[in-house]
């Protein structure tokens, strides 16, 4: 078969397209801090991303360090149990699955990926690009089957081996992945979970040699931990931002309608990195914008689809394209987050009256007769501090939902949570206590595999009350 031409571009093609910069030209300090602010605005979730990668590209075998593992670059590393609480590299973590992690570098190899037989249990496996949008489809609610799936870069164009089931192909060749996978409570499912854990691997693909591979977690080299503080360990700097962006703007081409936006910002970069006194006037834009711009959008409360009782929620979560906005808010106050088919989440920061959350007070929360949240898979609600992250409490609980086997119901059928940092004496709220950490909280509900009802809107979650004797 005679194979086609690829048509010539059309000659009034170029004229068509707008003029960029003009390279040549002296700019103003003034409009090289609006361009850097407005840059480190929509670029910090990708540079984030890109330095989780610059921190993995040093570590050399997969290894536990503290309360945290870490893998070499397309390699991951896999938790045996709910994360630790004292954990601080990634906010808002949950305790009702079982992670694991993986920097992704599409640019050095494919990435191999191996998917068990997971029975009934519920997992599925997060993967995003260098943009935080997921490109990859994997688990239970797509009726993934084991075996082993391939992921490429924009660019390859190498030969599948036989054996991989289906290859994804990423836009750019950074991004991380975050498997998850279910466990109850009971000791009983923490030792059950262990065998197809192991199975649950990522690896370059000269690696790939057809057969399913095994890997005990639980005997990973130990490192010291690394030095921690209450926040979210930090992945952005406004004063590596002007030399980092060209590299990380490289490995994501601009999408449609994003091209002035780049042709913008790279010609004032280039400016200021033959102008010390312009890129210091950037770098300062750049600390300003984290400050005034980027910190504020990690409480809950400034941002999302606005819902009753003060709760919100985001519908486009790993699929932000061009919302610049959400994108940020969401890498800034709880980065890697599921396709909303995958995983819907609720977040709050207020009570029904509009009141911060804080220890200082006694909440419940009560879902009516067959008004839990309608999920496929499971559905939680978790207690986070100021920070984003779990403090350790008394009986070590840090959400409650499906996975909990002693929640008591009402006789009117209702579940009523209570939270609050001192423990109730009666035995039915001590059974549905969600501990509260000292100060101001947020509490986040997430609806795994969720059904139609969660997904149109016509279910949001119930008041957080007051309840103070």
């Amino acid at each position: 078969m005679e194979r086609r031409q690829p048509l010539a571009i059309s000659p009034g093609w170029a004229s068509a397209l707008p003029t960029g910069p003009d390279t040549r030209i002296k700019i103003t300090e003034e409009y090289a801090k609006l361009v850097a602010r407005d840059a480190y605005f929509w670029a910090w979730p990708l540079v984030n991303i890109y330095n989780r990668r610059l921190t993995m590209a040093q570590v050399k075998e997969a290894v536990r360090a503290g309360p945290l593992v870490f893998a070499p670059l397309n390699r991951n590393a896999m938790f045996t149990d709910y994360v630790d609480p004292a954990e601080r590299a990634v906010a808002c973590p949950n305790q009702d699955v079982v992670y694991g992690l993986a920097s992704i570098a599409l640019d050095l190899s494919p990435v191999v990926v191996q998917v068990p037989d997971f029975g009934d249990r519920f997992w599925v496996y997060q993967i995003v690009d260098l943009r935080s949008d997921s490109f990859v489809q994997l688990g239970k609610m797509y009726a993934t089957t084991p075996g082993f799936y391939l992921l490429v870069g924009p660019n390859w164009r190498g030969e599948v081996p036989t054996g991989i089931t289906k290859v994804f192909r990423s836009a750019t060749n950074t991004g991380f992945s975050a498997p998850r996978v279910f466990q109850d409570e009971t000791p009983e499912d923490k030792k059950a979970i262990q065998g197809v854990l192991s199975q649950v691997l990522f690896y370059p693909l000269s690696d790939f040699d057809g057969t399913m591979k095994v890997k005990d977690w639980n005997n990973m080299p130990k490192m010291p931990p690394q030095a921690s503080g209450s926040e979210e360990s930090k992945w952005v700097f406004p004063e590596k931002f002007v030399d980092q962006l060209p590299a990380v703007l490289a490995d994501a081409p601009p999408l449609p309608g994003e091209e002035a936006r780049y042709a913008q910002i790279l010609a004032v970069v280039a400016a200021g990195q033959a102008d010390p006194k312009l890129k210091a006037a950037m770098t300062q834009a750049a600390a300003q914008a984290e400050e005034e711009l980027v910190k504020p959008l990690f409480q809950f409360r400034n941002y999302g689809q606005q819902l009753p009782y003060n709760w919100s929620t985001i519908s486009n979560e790993a699929a932000f394209g061009t919302d610049y906005f959400t994108r940020t808010a969401v890498a800034k106050s709880n980065i890697f987050v599921n396709s909303p088919n995958e995983t819907k989440y609720f977040y709050q920061d207020l009570d029904d009256t509009g009141a911060r959350l804080n220890a200082a007070n006694l909440y419940a929360v009560t879902f009516a007769k067959g008004q839990t949240p309608p999920v496929n898979g499971f559905w939680s609600l978790s207690i986070y501090n100021e920070f984003h992250f779990f403090v350790a409490n008394q009986i070590n609980r840090f959400s409650v939902g499906t996975k909990n086997k002693g929640l008591k119901y009402a006789v009117d059928g209702s579940l009523t949570l209570y939270v609050q940092s001192k423990a109730p004496t009666d035995d039915v709220q001590r059974a549905n206590w969600l501990p509260a950490p000292e100060g101001d909280f947020s509490l986040y509900v997430r609806t795994y595999w969720p059904k139609t009802a969660v997904m149109d809107g016509s279910w949001t979650p119930p008041p957080v009350r007051k309840v103070n004797p």
